[in-house]
Order: structure tokens, then C-alpha cells, then sequence
């Protein structure tokens, strides 16, 4: 359903629900009230049908229907087209979800087109409507609703992210590589949370400067200051947010580098370890080798082998084969492969 909810005031009580928007405009004509008409992804014809009737310019008709746009405020001549962006924080996967409306100001009328779930106008009319002396101020005071409710959204958001936040930091000394990523993640979210929150800074200033030009009543001027100021809150709790993330990924890179550091570190002692072990092995089996080698020539069934019959032929052997050891284990001591 793409018409949510269409209702027509007059001094801030609703008069009539018609039940379509042609409907919408009859009853306005005639009760020359304040018509508010809650549009949900709407379509072309929905959008050109208000269109025609309010006169509004072909912009605002291609960014309400495209959507997915920046927070900004505009004017065509009478008519107000503002973008927010709501925000709501889901505990279950601890993550930030982000929303859009469009908010279209007229002198007797107020548009409002969302393209997701949050905010929930529904629940911003049923407020609105319970207080006749707020409405009665006007289609200003759609805006002032809409955007209250935007601004109070934002709280829970900054508490979810800080406890997020205080998270990282109890496990940024033991997960790694996982802090990392989890770290990024959280950066990503804040971004989009200013990209959100940031510009609503100029769009406040934007309304103030046109306060007198478009004579908005002054309460309803002391209401949005109040909300001006809560914005204010949430963009430096913001801000302060991405810096402890900045320095956080640098921490946290820092020590995956010492941890790769000690890691290659004790992987390099243990292959030293190793290679002083083969060393050794080595070494040893050199030199039985060498005695081994005598032994086994002298060892072979041959009649003809030089000095088989000589007198001193075995003692000869064995001090052979104790000089050969003897030498070849004071070479490797000197090389301190023992």
C-alpha cells in the first residue's frame, strides 16, 4: 500500500480521513485546513498525482521516487523539500540501520515519503495528534515531529555503538586479527552515522536564516533550537567515537605486529635450534664415518690389499681411525658445530 495514511486538520484537529488522494484534495478545498498525506515507496502515479495538485517541481518529484538520498533541505520557491536520514540500532546483530524520509512543506499541506522501515510516521502522527496546539502551528510543525523523532532515534544508536565500543576495547588486547575486523566494521557504521548526523548541522542553519522570511512560528522556533541542540550532542559523541576507532585500529595494528614480530621471532630460534642440532648430527656421524670407512675397506675377503701382512698393519688401523676421529672432532669444535 502505497497511501499509508492521508488526513486533513483544521486547527490541529483531524476533520476528515479521505479515502483516497483525490478524496484528499476535495476535502481540503473545502475545509481550507492543512492536508497530511503519509506516502510509503511511492510510485509515479501517486507522486505526479500530489504533484499536479500542489504544484510542486519535477526535483522533488524525481528525489522522492529515486530515493537514497543525502540529508538536505531545499526550497522551490513556497515549498520546502527536506532528506533525513533515521537510524536505528539492532541489538541482535549489532549492527546500525539506516533509513530515509522525505518531508514536502507547503502552506496548507506536508508530504511525507519514506523509503524504509524507520521512522515510523505512523507512530509520529498518533504523537502529533495528541497535542492540537502544536499541530495547529501548521505544516512546520511535520517537520519539527518528523525530525524530533529522527534526533531522540539517535540516542539509543550512540549507546549501542559505545557499548560496542567499550567491547573492542576489553578484547583488543587478546582477539587479533578479529579486533581488526571488527574494528572496521565499527568505523563503517560511525562514518554512515555522521553522513547521517553531520549534515543536519547546515540543515538547521538553513531553516533559522528563513525563520523571519517565512514568518515560522516561535515556538516552533524554540522547539527546533532544542532539537538543534541535541544534534550537536550526537555529532560530537560521534566524532569522539571515530577517534577512539582511529586509535584503536592503530593499537590494534601495532600489536598484530608484534605478535607477527615474536611469532616470526620464535619460529627463527626454533629453525636456529634445529640447524644447530643437524650441526651436531653432522658432525658425529662424520666422524664415526671416517673410522667406519677404514674399518670396512679393511674389512673386505681380498688376498691382495697393501699392508694386509704387515706386522703393525692393525695397530696403524686403529690409530688411523682414532687421528682421523680425533681430528675431525677438533675441526668441528673449532667451527662450533659441537
Amino acid at each position: 500500500m502505497v497511501v499509508i495514511d492521508n488526513a486533513v486538520y483544521v486547527r490541529g484537529e483531524r476533520v476528515a480521513s479521505p479515502p483516497s488522494l483525490d478524496d484528499t484534495y476535495e476535502v481540503l478545498h473545502e475545509k481550507h485546513g492543512m492536508a497530511w498525506i503519509g506516502l510509503y515507496r511511492p510510485d509515479e502515479a501517486e507522486m505526479h498525482s500530489v504533484a499536479a495538485e500542489f504544484g510542486l517541481h519535477e526535483l522533488m518529484i524525481e528525489d522522492a521516487l529515486r530515493g537514497h538520498q543525502r540529508p538536505k533541505i531545499e526550497r522551490y520557491g513556497d515549498t520546502l523539500l527536506a532528506v533525513f536520514k533515521a537510524a536505528r540500532y539492532v541489538d541482535a546483530d549489532e549492527r546500525v540501520e539506516f533509513g530515509e524520509v522525505h518531508i514536502i512543506l507547503g502552506p496548507d499541506f506536508a508530504i511525507t515519503v519514506r523509503h524504509s522501515e524507520t521512522p515510523n510516521i505512523g507512530i509520529i502522527r498518533k504523537r502529533l495528534e495528541g497535542n492540537a496546539k502544536l499541530l495547529a502551528r501548521g505544516p512546520e510543525a511535520v517537520l519539527y515531529a518528523v525530525l524530533d523523532e529522527i534526533v531522540d532515534g539517535y540516542a539509543p544508536v550512540i549507546a549501542g555503538l559505545q557499548n560496542d565500543i567499550d567491547e573492542i576495547d576489553d578484547a583488543l588486547f587478546t582477539e587479533g586479527k578479529e579486533s581488526s575486523k571488527r574494528i572496521y566494521a565499527l568505523s563503517r557504521e560511525v562514518i554512515e552515522f555522521q553522513r547521517a548526523t553531520k549534515p543536519l548541522v547546515g540543515i538547521f542553519d538553513a531553516l533559522t536564516a528563513g525563520f523571519d522570511k517565512y514568518d515560522v512560528d516561535v515556538e516552533l522556533r524554540r522547539h527546533l533550537r532544542d532539537v538543534h541542540d541535541h544534534v550537536l550532542r550526537v555529532i560530537e559523541r560521534a566524532d569522539a567515537f571515530r577517534a577512539v576507532l582511529q586509535n584503536a585500529l592503530t593499537v590494534n595494528s601495532a600489536l598484530v605486529g608484534q605478535r607477527q614480530n615474536e611469532e616470526t621471532r620464535r619460529l627463527s630460534e626454533a629453525s636456529y635450534a634445529q640447524s644447530e642440532q643437524v650441526k651436531k648430527i653432522s658432525s658425529w656421524a662424520a666422524i664415526l664415518f671416517a673410522p667406519t670407512l677404514i674399518g670396512t675397506i679393511y674389512g673386505m675377503n681380498f688376498r691382495h690389499m697393501p699392508e694386509l701382512r704387515w706386522q703393525f698393519g692393525y695397530p696403524f688401523a686403529v690409530l688411523l681411525m682414532v687421528g682421523m676421529g680425533a681430528a675431525l672432532y677438533l675441526v668441528f669444535k673449532k667451527n662450533k658445530w659441537l
